[in-house]
């Protein structure tokens, strides 16, 4: 990482209020009242509800109807469903994700084939089917880090602006009046300055070795701080309710400090992925930027999944993590690299293709989300 503490120390673009009790903070919003914001109770970040009360977003990821259409399993989909998403979020979906202690919905899009782009996000009426607090990706740019099809925009170019203002009316203006959105999400592990394997042809967003010049890195800097203020903007034209989430940065790869200085006067949170060492990577970060963190997608993998074969969430992971993060006084929420119902492709879920539990792992997540929410209760 790039990001140093003497450049960083006692920076923070968000600042709460001083008090205790409803203590609400400085966000990005416009006009925060009646829906998620953040705030500080307690020397601790919250999520704060519509209602007023503190929230740590327990959520699972990648959610889609498209895993109980296989050949031998579309008759689940059809007699038990009707084929209706609908039905299946508010029979299926809901139900188990409340009965497991989840309280979100982090990122319902899910891997369809390896180093492609993702699925569909849900429609707004999916979402309202839903019920429940979710977070939402704009497609803003497709820069993630093993997706190896899409070139890069021009951050700073006139068709840039004229398609980020095209997703936000597309998006945003849907979505901006309804209570259970927690945020948005810009793109899923963004190559700002790495790549890998699969997307070297098309190399990262920014070269890193310019990086080790002045006028590189100002260079980086105006072009992060086009890309931020341009996404900002455009949402607030149209929702100036939401939280802006931001990209939700690989915490093991480089990360420019250019970037997340360029980034933080128009987000309200710092989001990561992190499937090493999340605890220490999310502590370091709050206590570089004072900003709120989110483990925006993470899973504990004890072997990689053998060729046609299938591999479980590690359950005991995830009781550890989400502890460990909870105690951060930086953190809002863990959000589980699930997925929901397993395929082809991520080869693990909380439920295999037939709709059965993985017994074992589900009873440790959901006991450890349980002790979470009846710590949060106590609290407050």
């Amino acid at each position: 990482m790039r990001l140093t503490r003497r450049r960083f120390l006692g920076y923070s673009a968000i600042a709460a209020t001083a008090g205790c009790g409803a203590s609400v903070a400085k966000t990005t919003q416009a006009e925060p009242d009646g829906f998620f914001t953040l705030g500080r109770r307690d020397d601790h970040w919250w999520l704060i509800t519509p209602a007023g009360r503190p929230f740590f977003s327990l959520g699972l990821n990648h959610i889609d109807p498209a895993s109980l259409r296989y050949p031998e399993n579309i008759h689940i989909w059809r007699g038990k469903y009707g084929g209706s998403t609908t039905r299946w979020i508010q029979e299926s979906v809901a139900p188990n994700l409340k009965k497991w202690g989840f309280n979100t919905v982090g990122w319902v899009q899910e891997v369809t084939v390896r180093k492609w782009r993702h699925s569909r996000p849900f429609t707004n009426d999916e979402y309202r089917a839903l019920d429940m607090p979710f977070c939402h990706l704009l497609p803003f740019t497709e820069s993630h880090q093993w997706e190896q099809h899409t070139r890069h925009f021009d951050f700073q170019g006139s068709q840039w602006k004229e398609w980020v203002d095209y997703v936000a009316r597309s998006h945003c203006a849907e979505l901006s009046e309804d209570r259970n959105l927690i945020g948005y999400f810009y793109s899923d592990c963004p190559t700002w300055v790495h790549e890998r394997a699969e997307n070297a042809w098309r190399g990262p967003i920014f070269d890193p070795e310019r990086l080790e010049t002045e006028s590189g890195r100002r260079e980086l800097a105006e072009l992060a701080r086009a890309y931020y203020q341009t996404t900002h903007d455009a949402i607030r034209r149209y929702d100036p309710h939401h939280l802006i989430l931001g990209d939700r940065y690989e915490a093991n790869a480089a990360i420019a400090q250019e970037v997340v200085e360029a980034a933080a006067p128009f987000v309200d949170v710092l989001s990561f992925q992190d499937f090493r060492d999340p605890v220490a990577h999310l502590d370091e970060w709050h206590e570089k930027t004072g900003k709120p963190v989110l483990l925006a997608d993470a899973a504990g993998l004890r072997l990689r999944a053998p060729p046609g074969g299938f591999i479980p969430n590690d359950g005991e992971w995830y009781a550890e993590v989400l502890a460990n993060l909870f105690n951060n006084p930086g953190c809002i929420g863990f959000h589980l690299c699930g997925a929901y119902q397993r395929n082809k492709a991520r080869r693990r879920g909380l439920l295999d293709e037939f709709e059965k539990p993985d017994g074992e792992n589900v009873d440790l997540i959901s006991a450890a989300n349980r002790r979470v929410s009846r710590a949060l209760d106590e609290r407050f």
